[in-house]
């Protein structure tokens, strides 16, 4: 019969890591005598990462004796103690492939629900001091699981464990976490795990999007074209004393490929530095054969939108990496909000012509914030779709103009703010499209919530970076993205498009993540060995290599940045 081993207990720690502090409950230690098991957790243990581990789904983790002895062979050490592998729960039998995703087990006083494998998680690479130790536990097949406590309770070492029922569905741990990690997934098996209502919502959600692909459900579309090419300036259009639209269209006459409104292009700034710095600015109309054209801004001390709405004449030549982005309308027929302040109208002008062309009997509410109309770019276009669309609310707000300024474009006095949006009473079955500054989206997406939508039904689009996903870092203020410290590199050219920094690969750098993270540019990840695909980056331009190599390769056109390195000069879309 099996029987529990070890109970582990563990409250969070700060640990030095990569020069940064981890804030971590993955060092446990063994707990004589009985221990409470509770919705959430045992008595005595912490997590530093919330988002990632604990809660109801994953209150208890649990891991093997047998796998034990499997990595002591594997890495040749003899070192190991209990809570090694960060489990609250080390137990004799129960193998990854035998226990099943909502089986139950009683042990003590308590009884259990298996909910899901282990998250993928470079924290456990870190309390074991190998830092693959994530890929190694997935492509073994040797994660461990997490137990739901269905009926808390004492428990302590030495207990049996007794199955008291054997979960829907018969899919086992090991088998449910290569459907998620590992590629040659099968629908079948996807459908088999979607049915197990034990599964943790999560993991269910995973599972849908995966197989939603593997349906031929809409996927975001391959660029258009690979790199960058030619497109010419046919236009050059002063919107307001700081604003300037471009038009481009291809150098050689014929039509360029189809775009969304809402999306944006990547271009390489000429005449300004070497090398030349690549920015990113929203398409502002609806995109068409005819040509593109984005409206840039210049920015107090900004070399590159500079030089595009000062220096920049009709014939010139840009080169522009293809249309990317998922900032899109969705189709449906509920209302639209679209939401925006200052430059941020660019994205949404582009849906609103899109909603005027395709579907002008939708209900369309545009809110739009700026300090008065000379910082008001594009506001008589946006006035005349507006005007043409039967079922239109337009509300603009001017919080630094004059009464007769406010009265002219029919704007109120002050912010858009989120007690003014609540004002408005917009309808909660709408969704909703918000760009600008952060803050502004913050506010925004807390207000329309607050008033109802849904926040699924909330998106956001930023200028700059994404906003950045470091599970366990503390202290992660950190400065605007710069090259990095030190000698430069002699490796190939990183540029990083969204955060304005270009630096050759550093000598000695494992992955284009830690050049990432010496540049201060704000990024995605959590595995850091290639597994969970959280790091997964649009490439705009080159070739990356692996090392180690991930264990399911991205799509193509994106690189996994935490086990990838640059083969030649490259452009990231962070």
């Amino acid at each position: 019969m099996p029987s529990l081993l070890s109970v582990n207990v563990g409250l969070p720690q700060d640990v030095p890591w990569q020069g940064r502090t981890v804030r971590t409950g993955v060092w446990k230690h063994s707990v004589p005598g009985p221990v409470m098991a509770r919705r959430l957790n045992l008595d005595g243990d912490g997590q530093g990462d919330t988002q990632g581990h604990g809660g109801e789904q994953r209150a208890v983790l649990v891991y093997q004796i047998d796998s034990y002895r499997y990595w002591q062979r594997h890495l040749g050490r003899d070192d190991f103690v209990p809570g090694q592998f960060g489990e609250n729960l080390t137990v004799d039998g129960l193998p990854d492939d035998e226990v099943c995703i909502g089986d139950r087990y009683r042990i003590g006083e308590a009884e259990f629900e298996v909910s899901q494998p282990r998250v993928t998680c470079y924290r456990v690479g870190l309390r074991m001091g190998v830092p693959e130790m994530p890929a190694l536990l997935v492509a073994h097949h040797r994660p461990g699981f997490y137990l739901r406590v269905v009926r808390e309770g004492l428990i302590r070492a030495g207990d049996p464990i007794v199955r008291t029922r054997t979960g829907p569905g018969a899919l086992t741990v090991a088998d449910t976490d290569a459907l998620l990690y590992l590629p040659g997934r099968e629908p079948a098996l996807l459908r088999r795990a979607l049915a197990i209502p034990a599964l943790s919502p999560g993991w269910q959600g995973s599972f849908r999007d995966l197989l939603a692909a593997e349906d031929g459900e809409p996927v975001a579309d391959a660029p258009a074209w690979e790199g960058f090419r030619s497109l010419r300036v046919s236009a050059v259009t002063a919107e307001t004393d700081t604003v300037v639209s471009l038009h481009l269209t291809s150098a050689d006459g014929t039509p360029l490929p189809d775009a969304r409104a809402g999306q944006y292009l990547t271009v390489r700034v000429p005449g300004t530095a070497r090398p030349a710095p690549i920015r990113s600015y929203s398409l502002s109309a609806v995109p068409g054969a005819d040509g593109y054209r984005i409206s840039v801004k210049h920015e107090p001390h900004g070399t590159a939108s500079g030089y595009l709405t000062t220096a920049l004449r009709p014939g010139a030549v840009l080169d522009v990496a293809a249309p990317r982005g998922g900032f899109v309308l969705d189709g449906g027929t509920e209302p639209v909000l679209l939401v925006s302040a200052g430059i941020g109208v660019t994205p949404v002008l582009g849906m609103l012509h899109e909603l005027a062309a395709r579907s002008p009997d939708r209900d369309v509410w545009w809110l739009h914030g700026a300090r008065g109309p000379r910082e008001h770019p594009l506001a008589t276009e946006a006035h005349a779709v507006l005007g043409s669309l039967p079922h239109a609310h337009e509300h603009v707000f001017y919080s630094a103009a004059t009464p007769e300024e406010r009265h002219r474009a029919r704007a109120a006095p002050g912010r858009l703010t989120p007690d003014a949006v609540r004002a408005l009473g917009v309808p909660p079955e709408a969704s909703a499209y918000v760009c600008g500054p952060a803050s502004f989206m913050a506010d925004m997406r807390r207000a329309l919530t607050d008033a109802g939508v849904e926040p699924a039904r909330v998106h956001t689009e930023l200028f700059a970076t994404l906003p950045p996903l470091t599970p366990g870092l503390t202290g992660t203020e950190a400065p605007a993205p710069h090259p990095p410290p030190g000698p430069p590199g002699t490796g190939p050219r990183v540029t990083f498009a969204r955060s304005g920094v270009t630096a050759p690969f550093p000598d000695g750098a494992h992955s284009l993540l830690d050049l990432a993270d010496a540049c201060d540019v704000p990024a995605r990840w959590s595995c850091r060995t290639g597994v969970c695909h959280t790091c997964v980056t649009p490439v705009l331009s080159g070739e990356v290599g692996y090392a180690p190599a991930p264990l399911e390769p991205p799509p193509a056109g994106q690189a996994l940045i935490c086990c990838s390195r640059p083969r030649t000069d490259v452009v990231l879309d962070m």
